[in-house]
């Protein structure tokens, strides 16, 4: 039975590997060049856009790697009980609270809210917002893609360790 736990914990380790690093990846291409492309776009034009890409983006492509890699650490950190007696099962808990609180929370609390608000604004207001927006969002969105890619490099750290 050890033997199954572990190809178990393995597999899943490897799949949140994957689904931080997809998210990481998603992510990482708003901070290099969406944003900084929406903030050369008429302010009118960057808010349509994202408010467009904010609608779209619910979507079983992307919800289940973000929202499936969070509940899937959320197991993991509790399930690195199990390996705690090793360095692997330390570097997963590590990793999954990483892609737990740096990634799906920062976005619940932080660039979500921007979004949301962003959405609701008349189109004038939201055109004077447009570049605090852009500034804020994409400062937070660095940290989340941060977040992310070290979670799977740490996932994928645990495995070897293992």
């Amino acid at each position: 039975m050890p033997d199954e736990m572990d190809r178990v914990l393995f597999s899943a380790v490897l799949v949140a590997a994957a689904g931080s690093a997809i998210v990481g990846g998603i992510f990482y291409g708003f901070s290099s060049f969406v944003m900084k492309a929406f903030a050369r776009v008429t302010a009118e034009r960057g808010v349509a856009a994202m408010n467009s890409i904010n609608v779209v983006v619910i979507n079983p492509s992307f919800m289940l790697p973000f929202v499936g890699t969070a509940l899937l650490c959320l197991v993991l950190a509790a399930g690195s009980y199990f390996w705690w007696p090793q360095m692997s099962g330390k570097i997963v808990l590590v990793a999954a609270l990483l892609y737990v609180v740096g990634t799906f929370g920062l976005t619940m609390v932080l660039n979500q809210p921007l979004n949301l608000k962003l959405a609701a604004m008349p189109a004038g207001q939201a055109v004077a917002y447009w570049p605090r927006y852009v500034e804020t969002w994409t400062r937070w969105n660095h940290v989340r893609t941060a977040a992310s890619l070290l979670a799977a490099m740490l996932f994928v750290g645990a495995v070897v360790v293992k």
